[in-house]
């Protein structure tokens, strides 16, 4: 009985998140604005390093894609261009602080000193 109560919760936050997102996206088009959303997050609870997203855009959000030099036959081939950019720019800047920080590159030394990579 819990668990029917608990799916049917989490079925309504679903319609709930779609409706907000729907009237959103009516909301950007009817003022002729870019937008773009997050559908469904996929998490596989197994293999945590494992999901995937589902986004909706407007007709808006892929004019501005193209103005940009994103290049595809097909809608979602935009959108996953920008999408992969974002997730690279992410893993670099990421990357960057991480090199930046000096605490992240000592080494402790033997001698009790510390050496800086």
């Amino acid at each position: 009985m819990k668990d029917k109560k608990k799916k049917k919760k989490k079925l309504q936050r679903q319609l709930e998140h779609l409706s907000a997102l729907a009237k959103e996206k009516d909301a950007a088009t009817k003022l002729n604005e870019p937008w773009v959303g997050i559908l469904t997050l996929d998490v596989d609870y197994d293999n945590l390093d494992r999901g995937s997203f589902e986004l909706d855009w407007n007709d808006y959000f892929i004019t501005r894609l193209i103005k940009a030099g994103y290049e595809g036959k097909e809608d979602h081939d935009l959108v996953d261009q920008w999408f992969n950019q974002i997730c690279r720019d992410i893993v670099l800047e990421t990357y960057q602080q991480e090199e930046a920080d000096p605490e992240k590159r000592e080494k402790a030394l033997p001698s009790g000193r510390k050496e800086y990579l």
